[in-house]
């Protein structure tokens, strides 16, 4: 199974959703808060190409927030790039 990596924030309703369902699904993720830590949140800017969180990687795959993950979900491909 590839990494799961999840920038976010501990406010963020976003980011509860998302690790929400990866945790429904059984995935284990590596969590980087972004709270209070501009040089965290500089990196993951740099990496993703945006600044809200959260901002989810699967193995190298940038998959986007939580929306994008979702569609994912619902397209049916999330699992798929889980197990790559």
């Amino acid at each position: 199974m590839s990494e799961v990596v999840v920038y976010s924030s501990a406010w963020c309703p976003y980011c509860i959703r998302a690790k929400q369902l990866l945790t429904a699904k059984g995935v284990a993720f590596r969590e980087i808060s972004v709270d209070g830590k501009p040089d965290v949140r500089a990196e993951m800017t740099r990496k993703a190409g945006r600044t809200s969180v959260p901002q989810i990687w699967i193995g190298a795959t940038h998959v986007g927030g939580c929306d994008d993950l979702f569609a994912l979900e619902r397209a049916g491909r999330l699992d798929a790039l889980l197990n790559a």
